[in-house]
């Protein structure tokens, strides 16, 4: 799909800071970026507030607007402008999801989390984040609960990926997580 007249027109005026053009370049493309949002969230199974969303669609936002608009400048037209916008927030969004997820720390987690989640049928948990922790603790598991918590809580892979290398269902994977983590606590307070 190539780029319509009607988004030709809007990136042009606002290559040239046309008075209300980033208005409507926001009025326009921010329901996407939500969606994007929302779909790379769930694929990572990373659970967001809205508060998180906001933040997340400002650093897209931010991130257009940078060194005078350089994304949408580097934009060629080969793609409507709506598949480069999601390619582009995309790429922000897991940025911003891996800069999260290191800040994030094991202590975080002693307490059940009271994020909700818009995005239906999400089974996703929050990720133990400290890495060596995690190790040390993984000590106290053992089979497919070990494998489990390596895969999500180091390597980073989503519910659907440990069902798939590990030959389980997916849905079984959110109880494994819960009674490794909570193995885990019961080990890490021990100590």
């Amino acid at each position: 799909m190539s780029l319509s007249d009607f988004d030709r027109q809007l990136l042009d005026r606002c290559l040239s800071r046309s008075p209300r053009s980033w208005e409507d370049f926001v009025d326009r493309f921010l329901g996407l970026i939500i969606h994007v949002i929302n779909h790379t969230a769930q694929s990572r199974s990373v659970r967001l507030v809205a508060e998180d969303r906001d933040d997340l669609a400002a650093e897209v936002f931010l991130a257009i607007v940078k060194d005078d608009l350089a994304l949408l400048r580097r934009f060629r037209g080969q793609s409507s402008l709506a598949t480069y916008l999601t390619v582009v927030s995309r790429r922000i969004v897991v940025h911003e999801l891996l800069k999260k997820k290191t800040a994030t720390s094991l202590s975080d987690l002693a307490e059940p989390s009271t994020i909700q989640d818009d995005v239906a049928n999400d089974n996703s948990e929050q990720r133990f984040e400290d890495h060596d922790e995690v190790e040390r603790l993984l000590d106290s598991l053992q089979g497919p609960e070990a494998q489990a918590v390596r895969m999500y809580h180091l390597e980073g892979k989503s519910y659907r990926e440990i069902s798939e290398e590990m030959g389980i269902l997916e849905n079984s994977i959110g109880p494994t997580l819960s009674r490794a983590r909570e193995k885990m606590r019961r080990q890490g307070a021990a100590q």
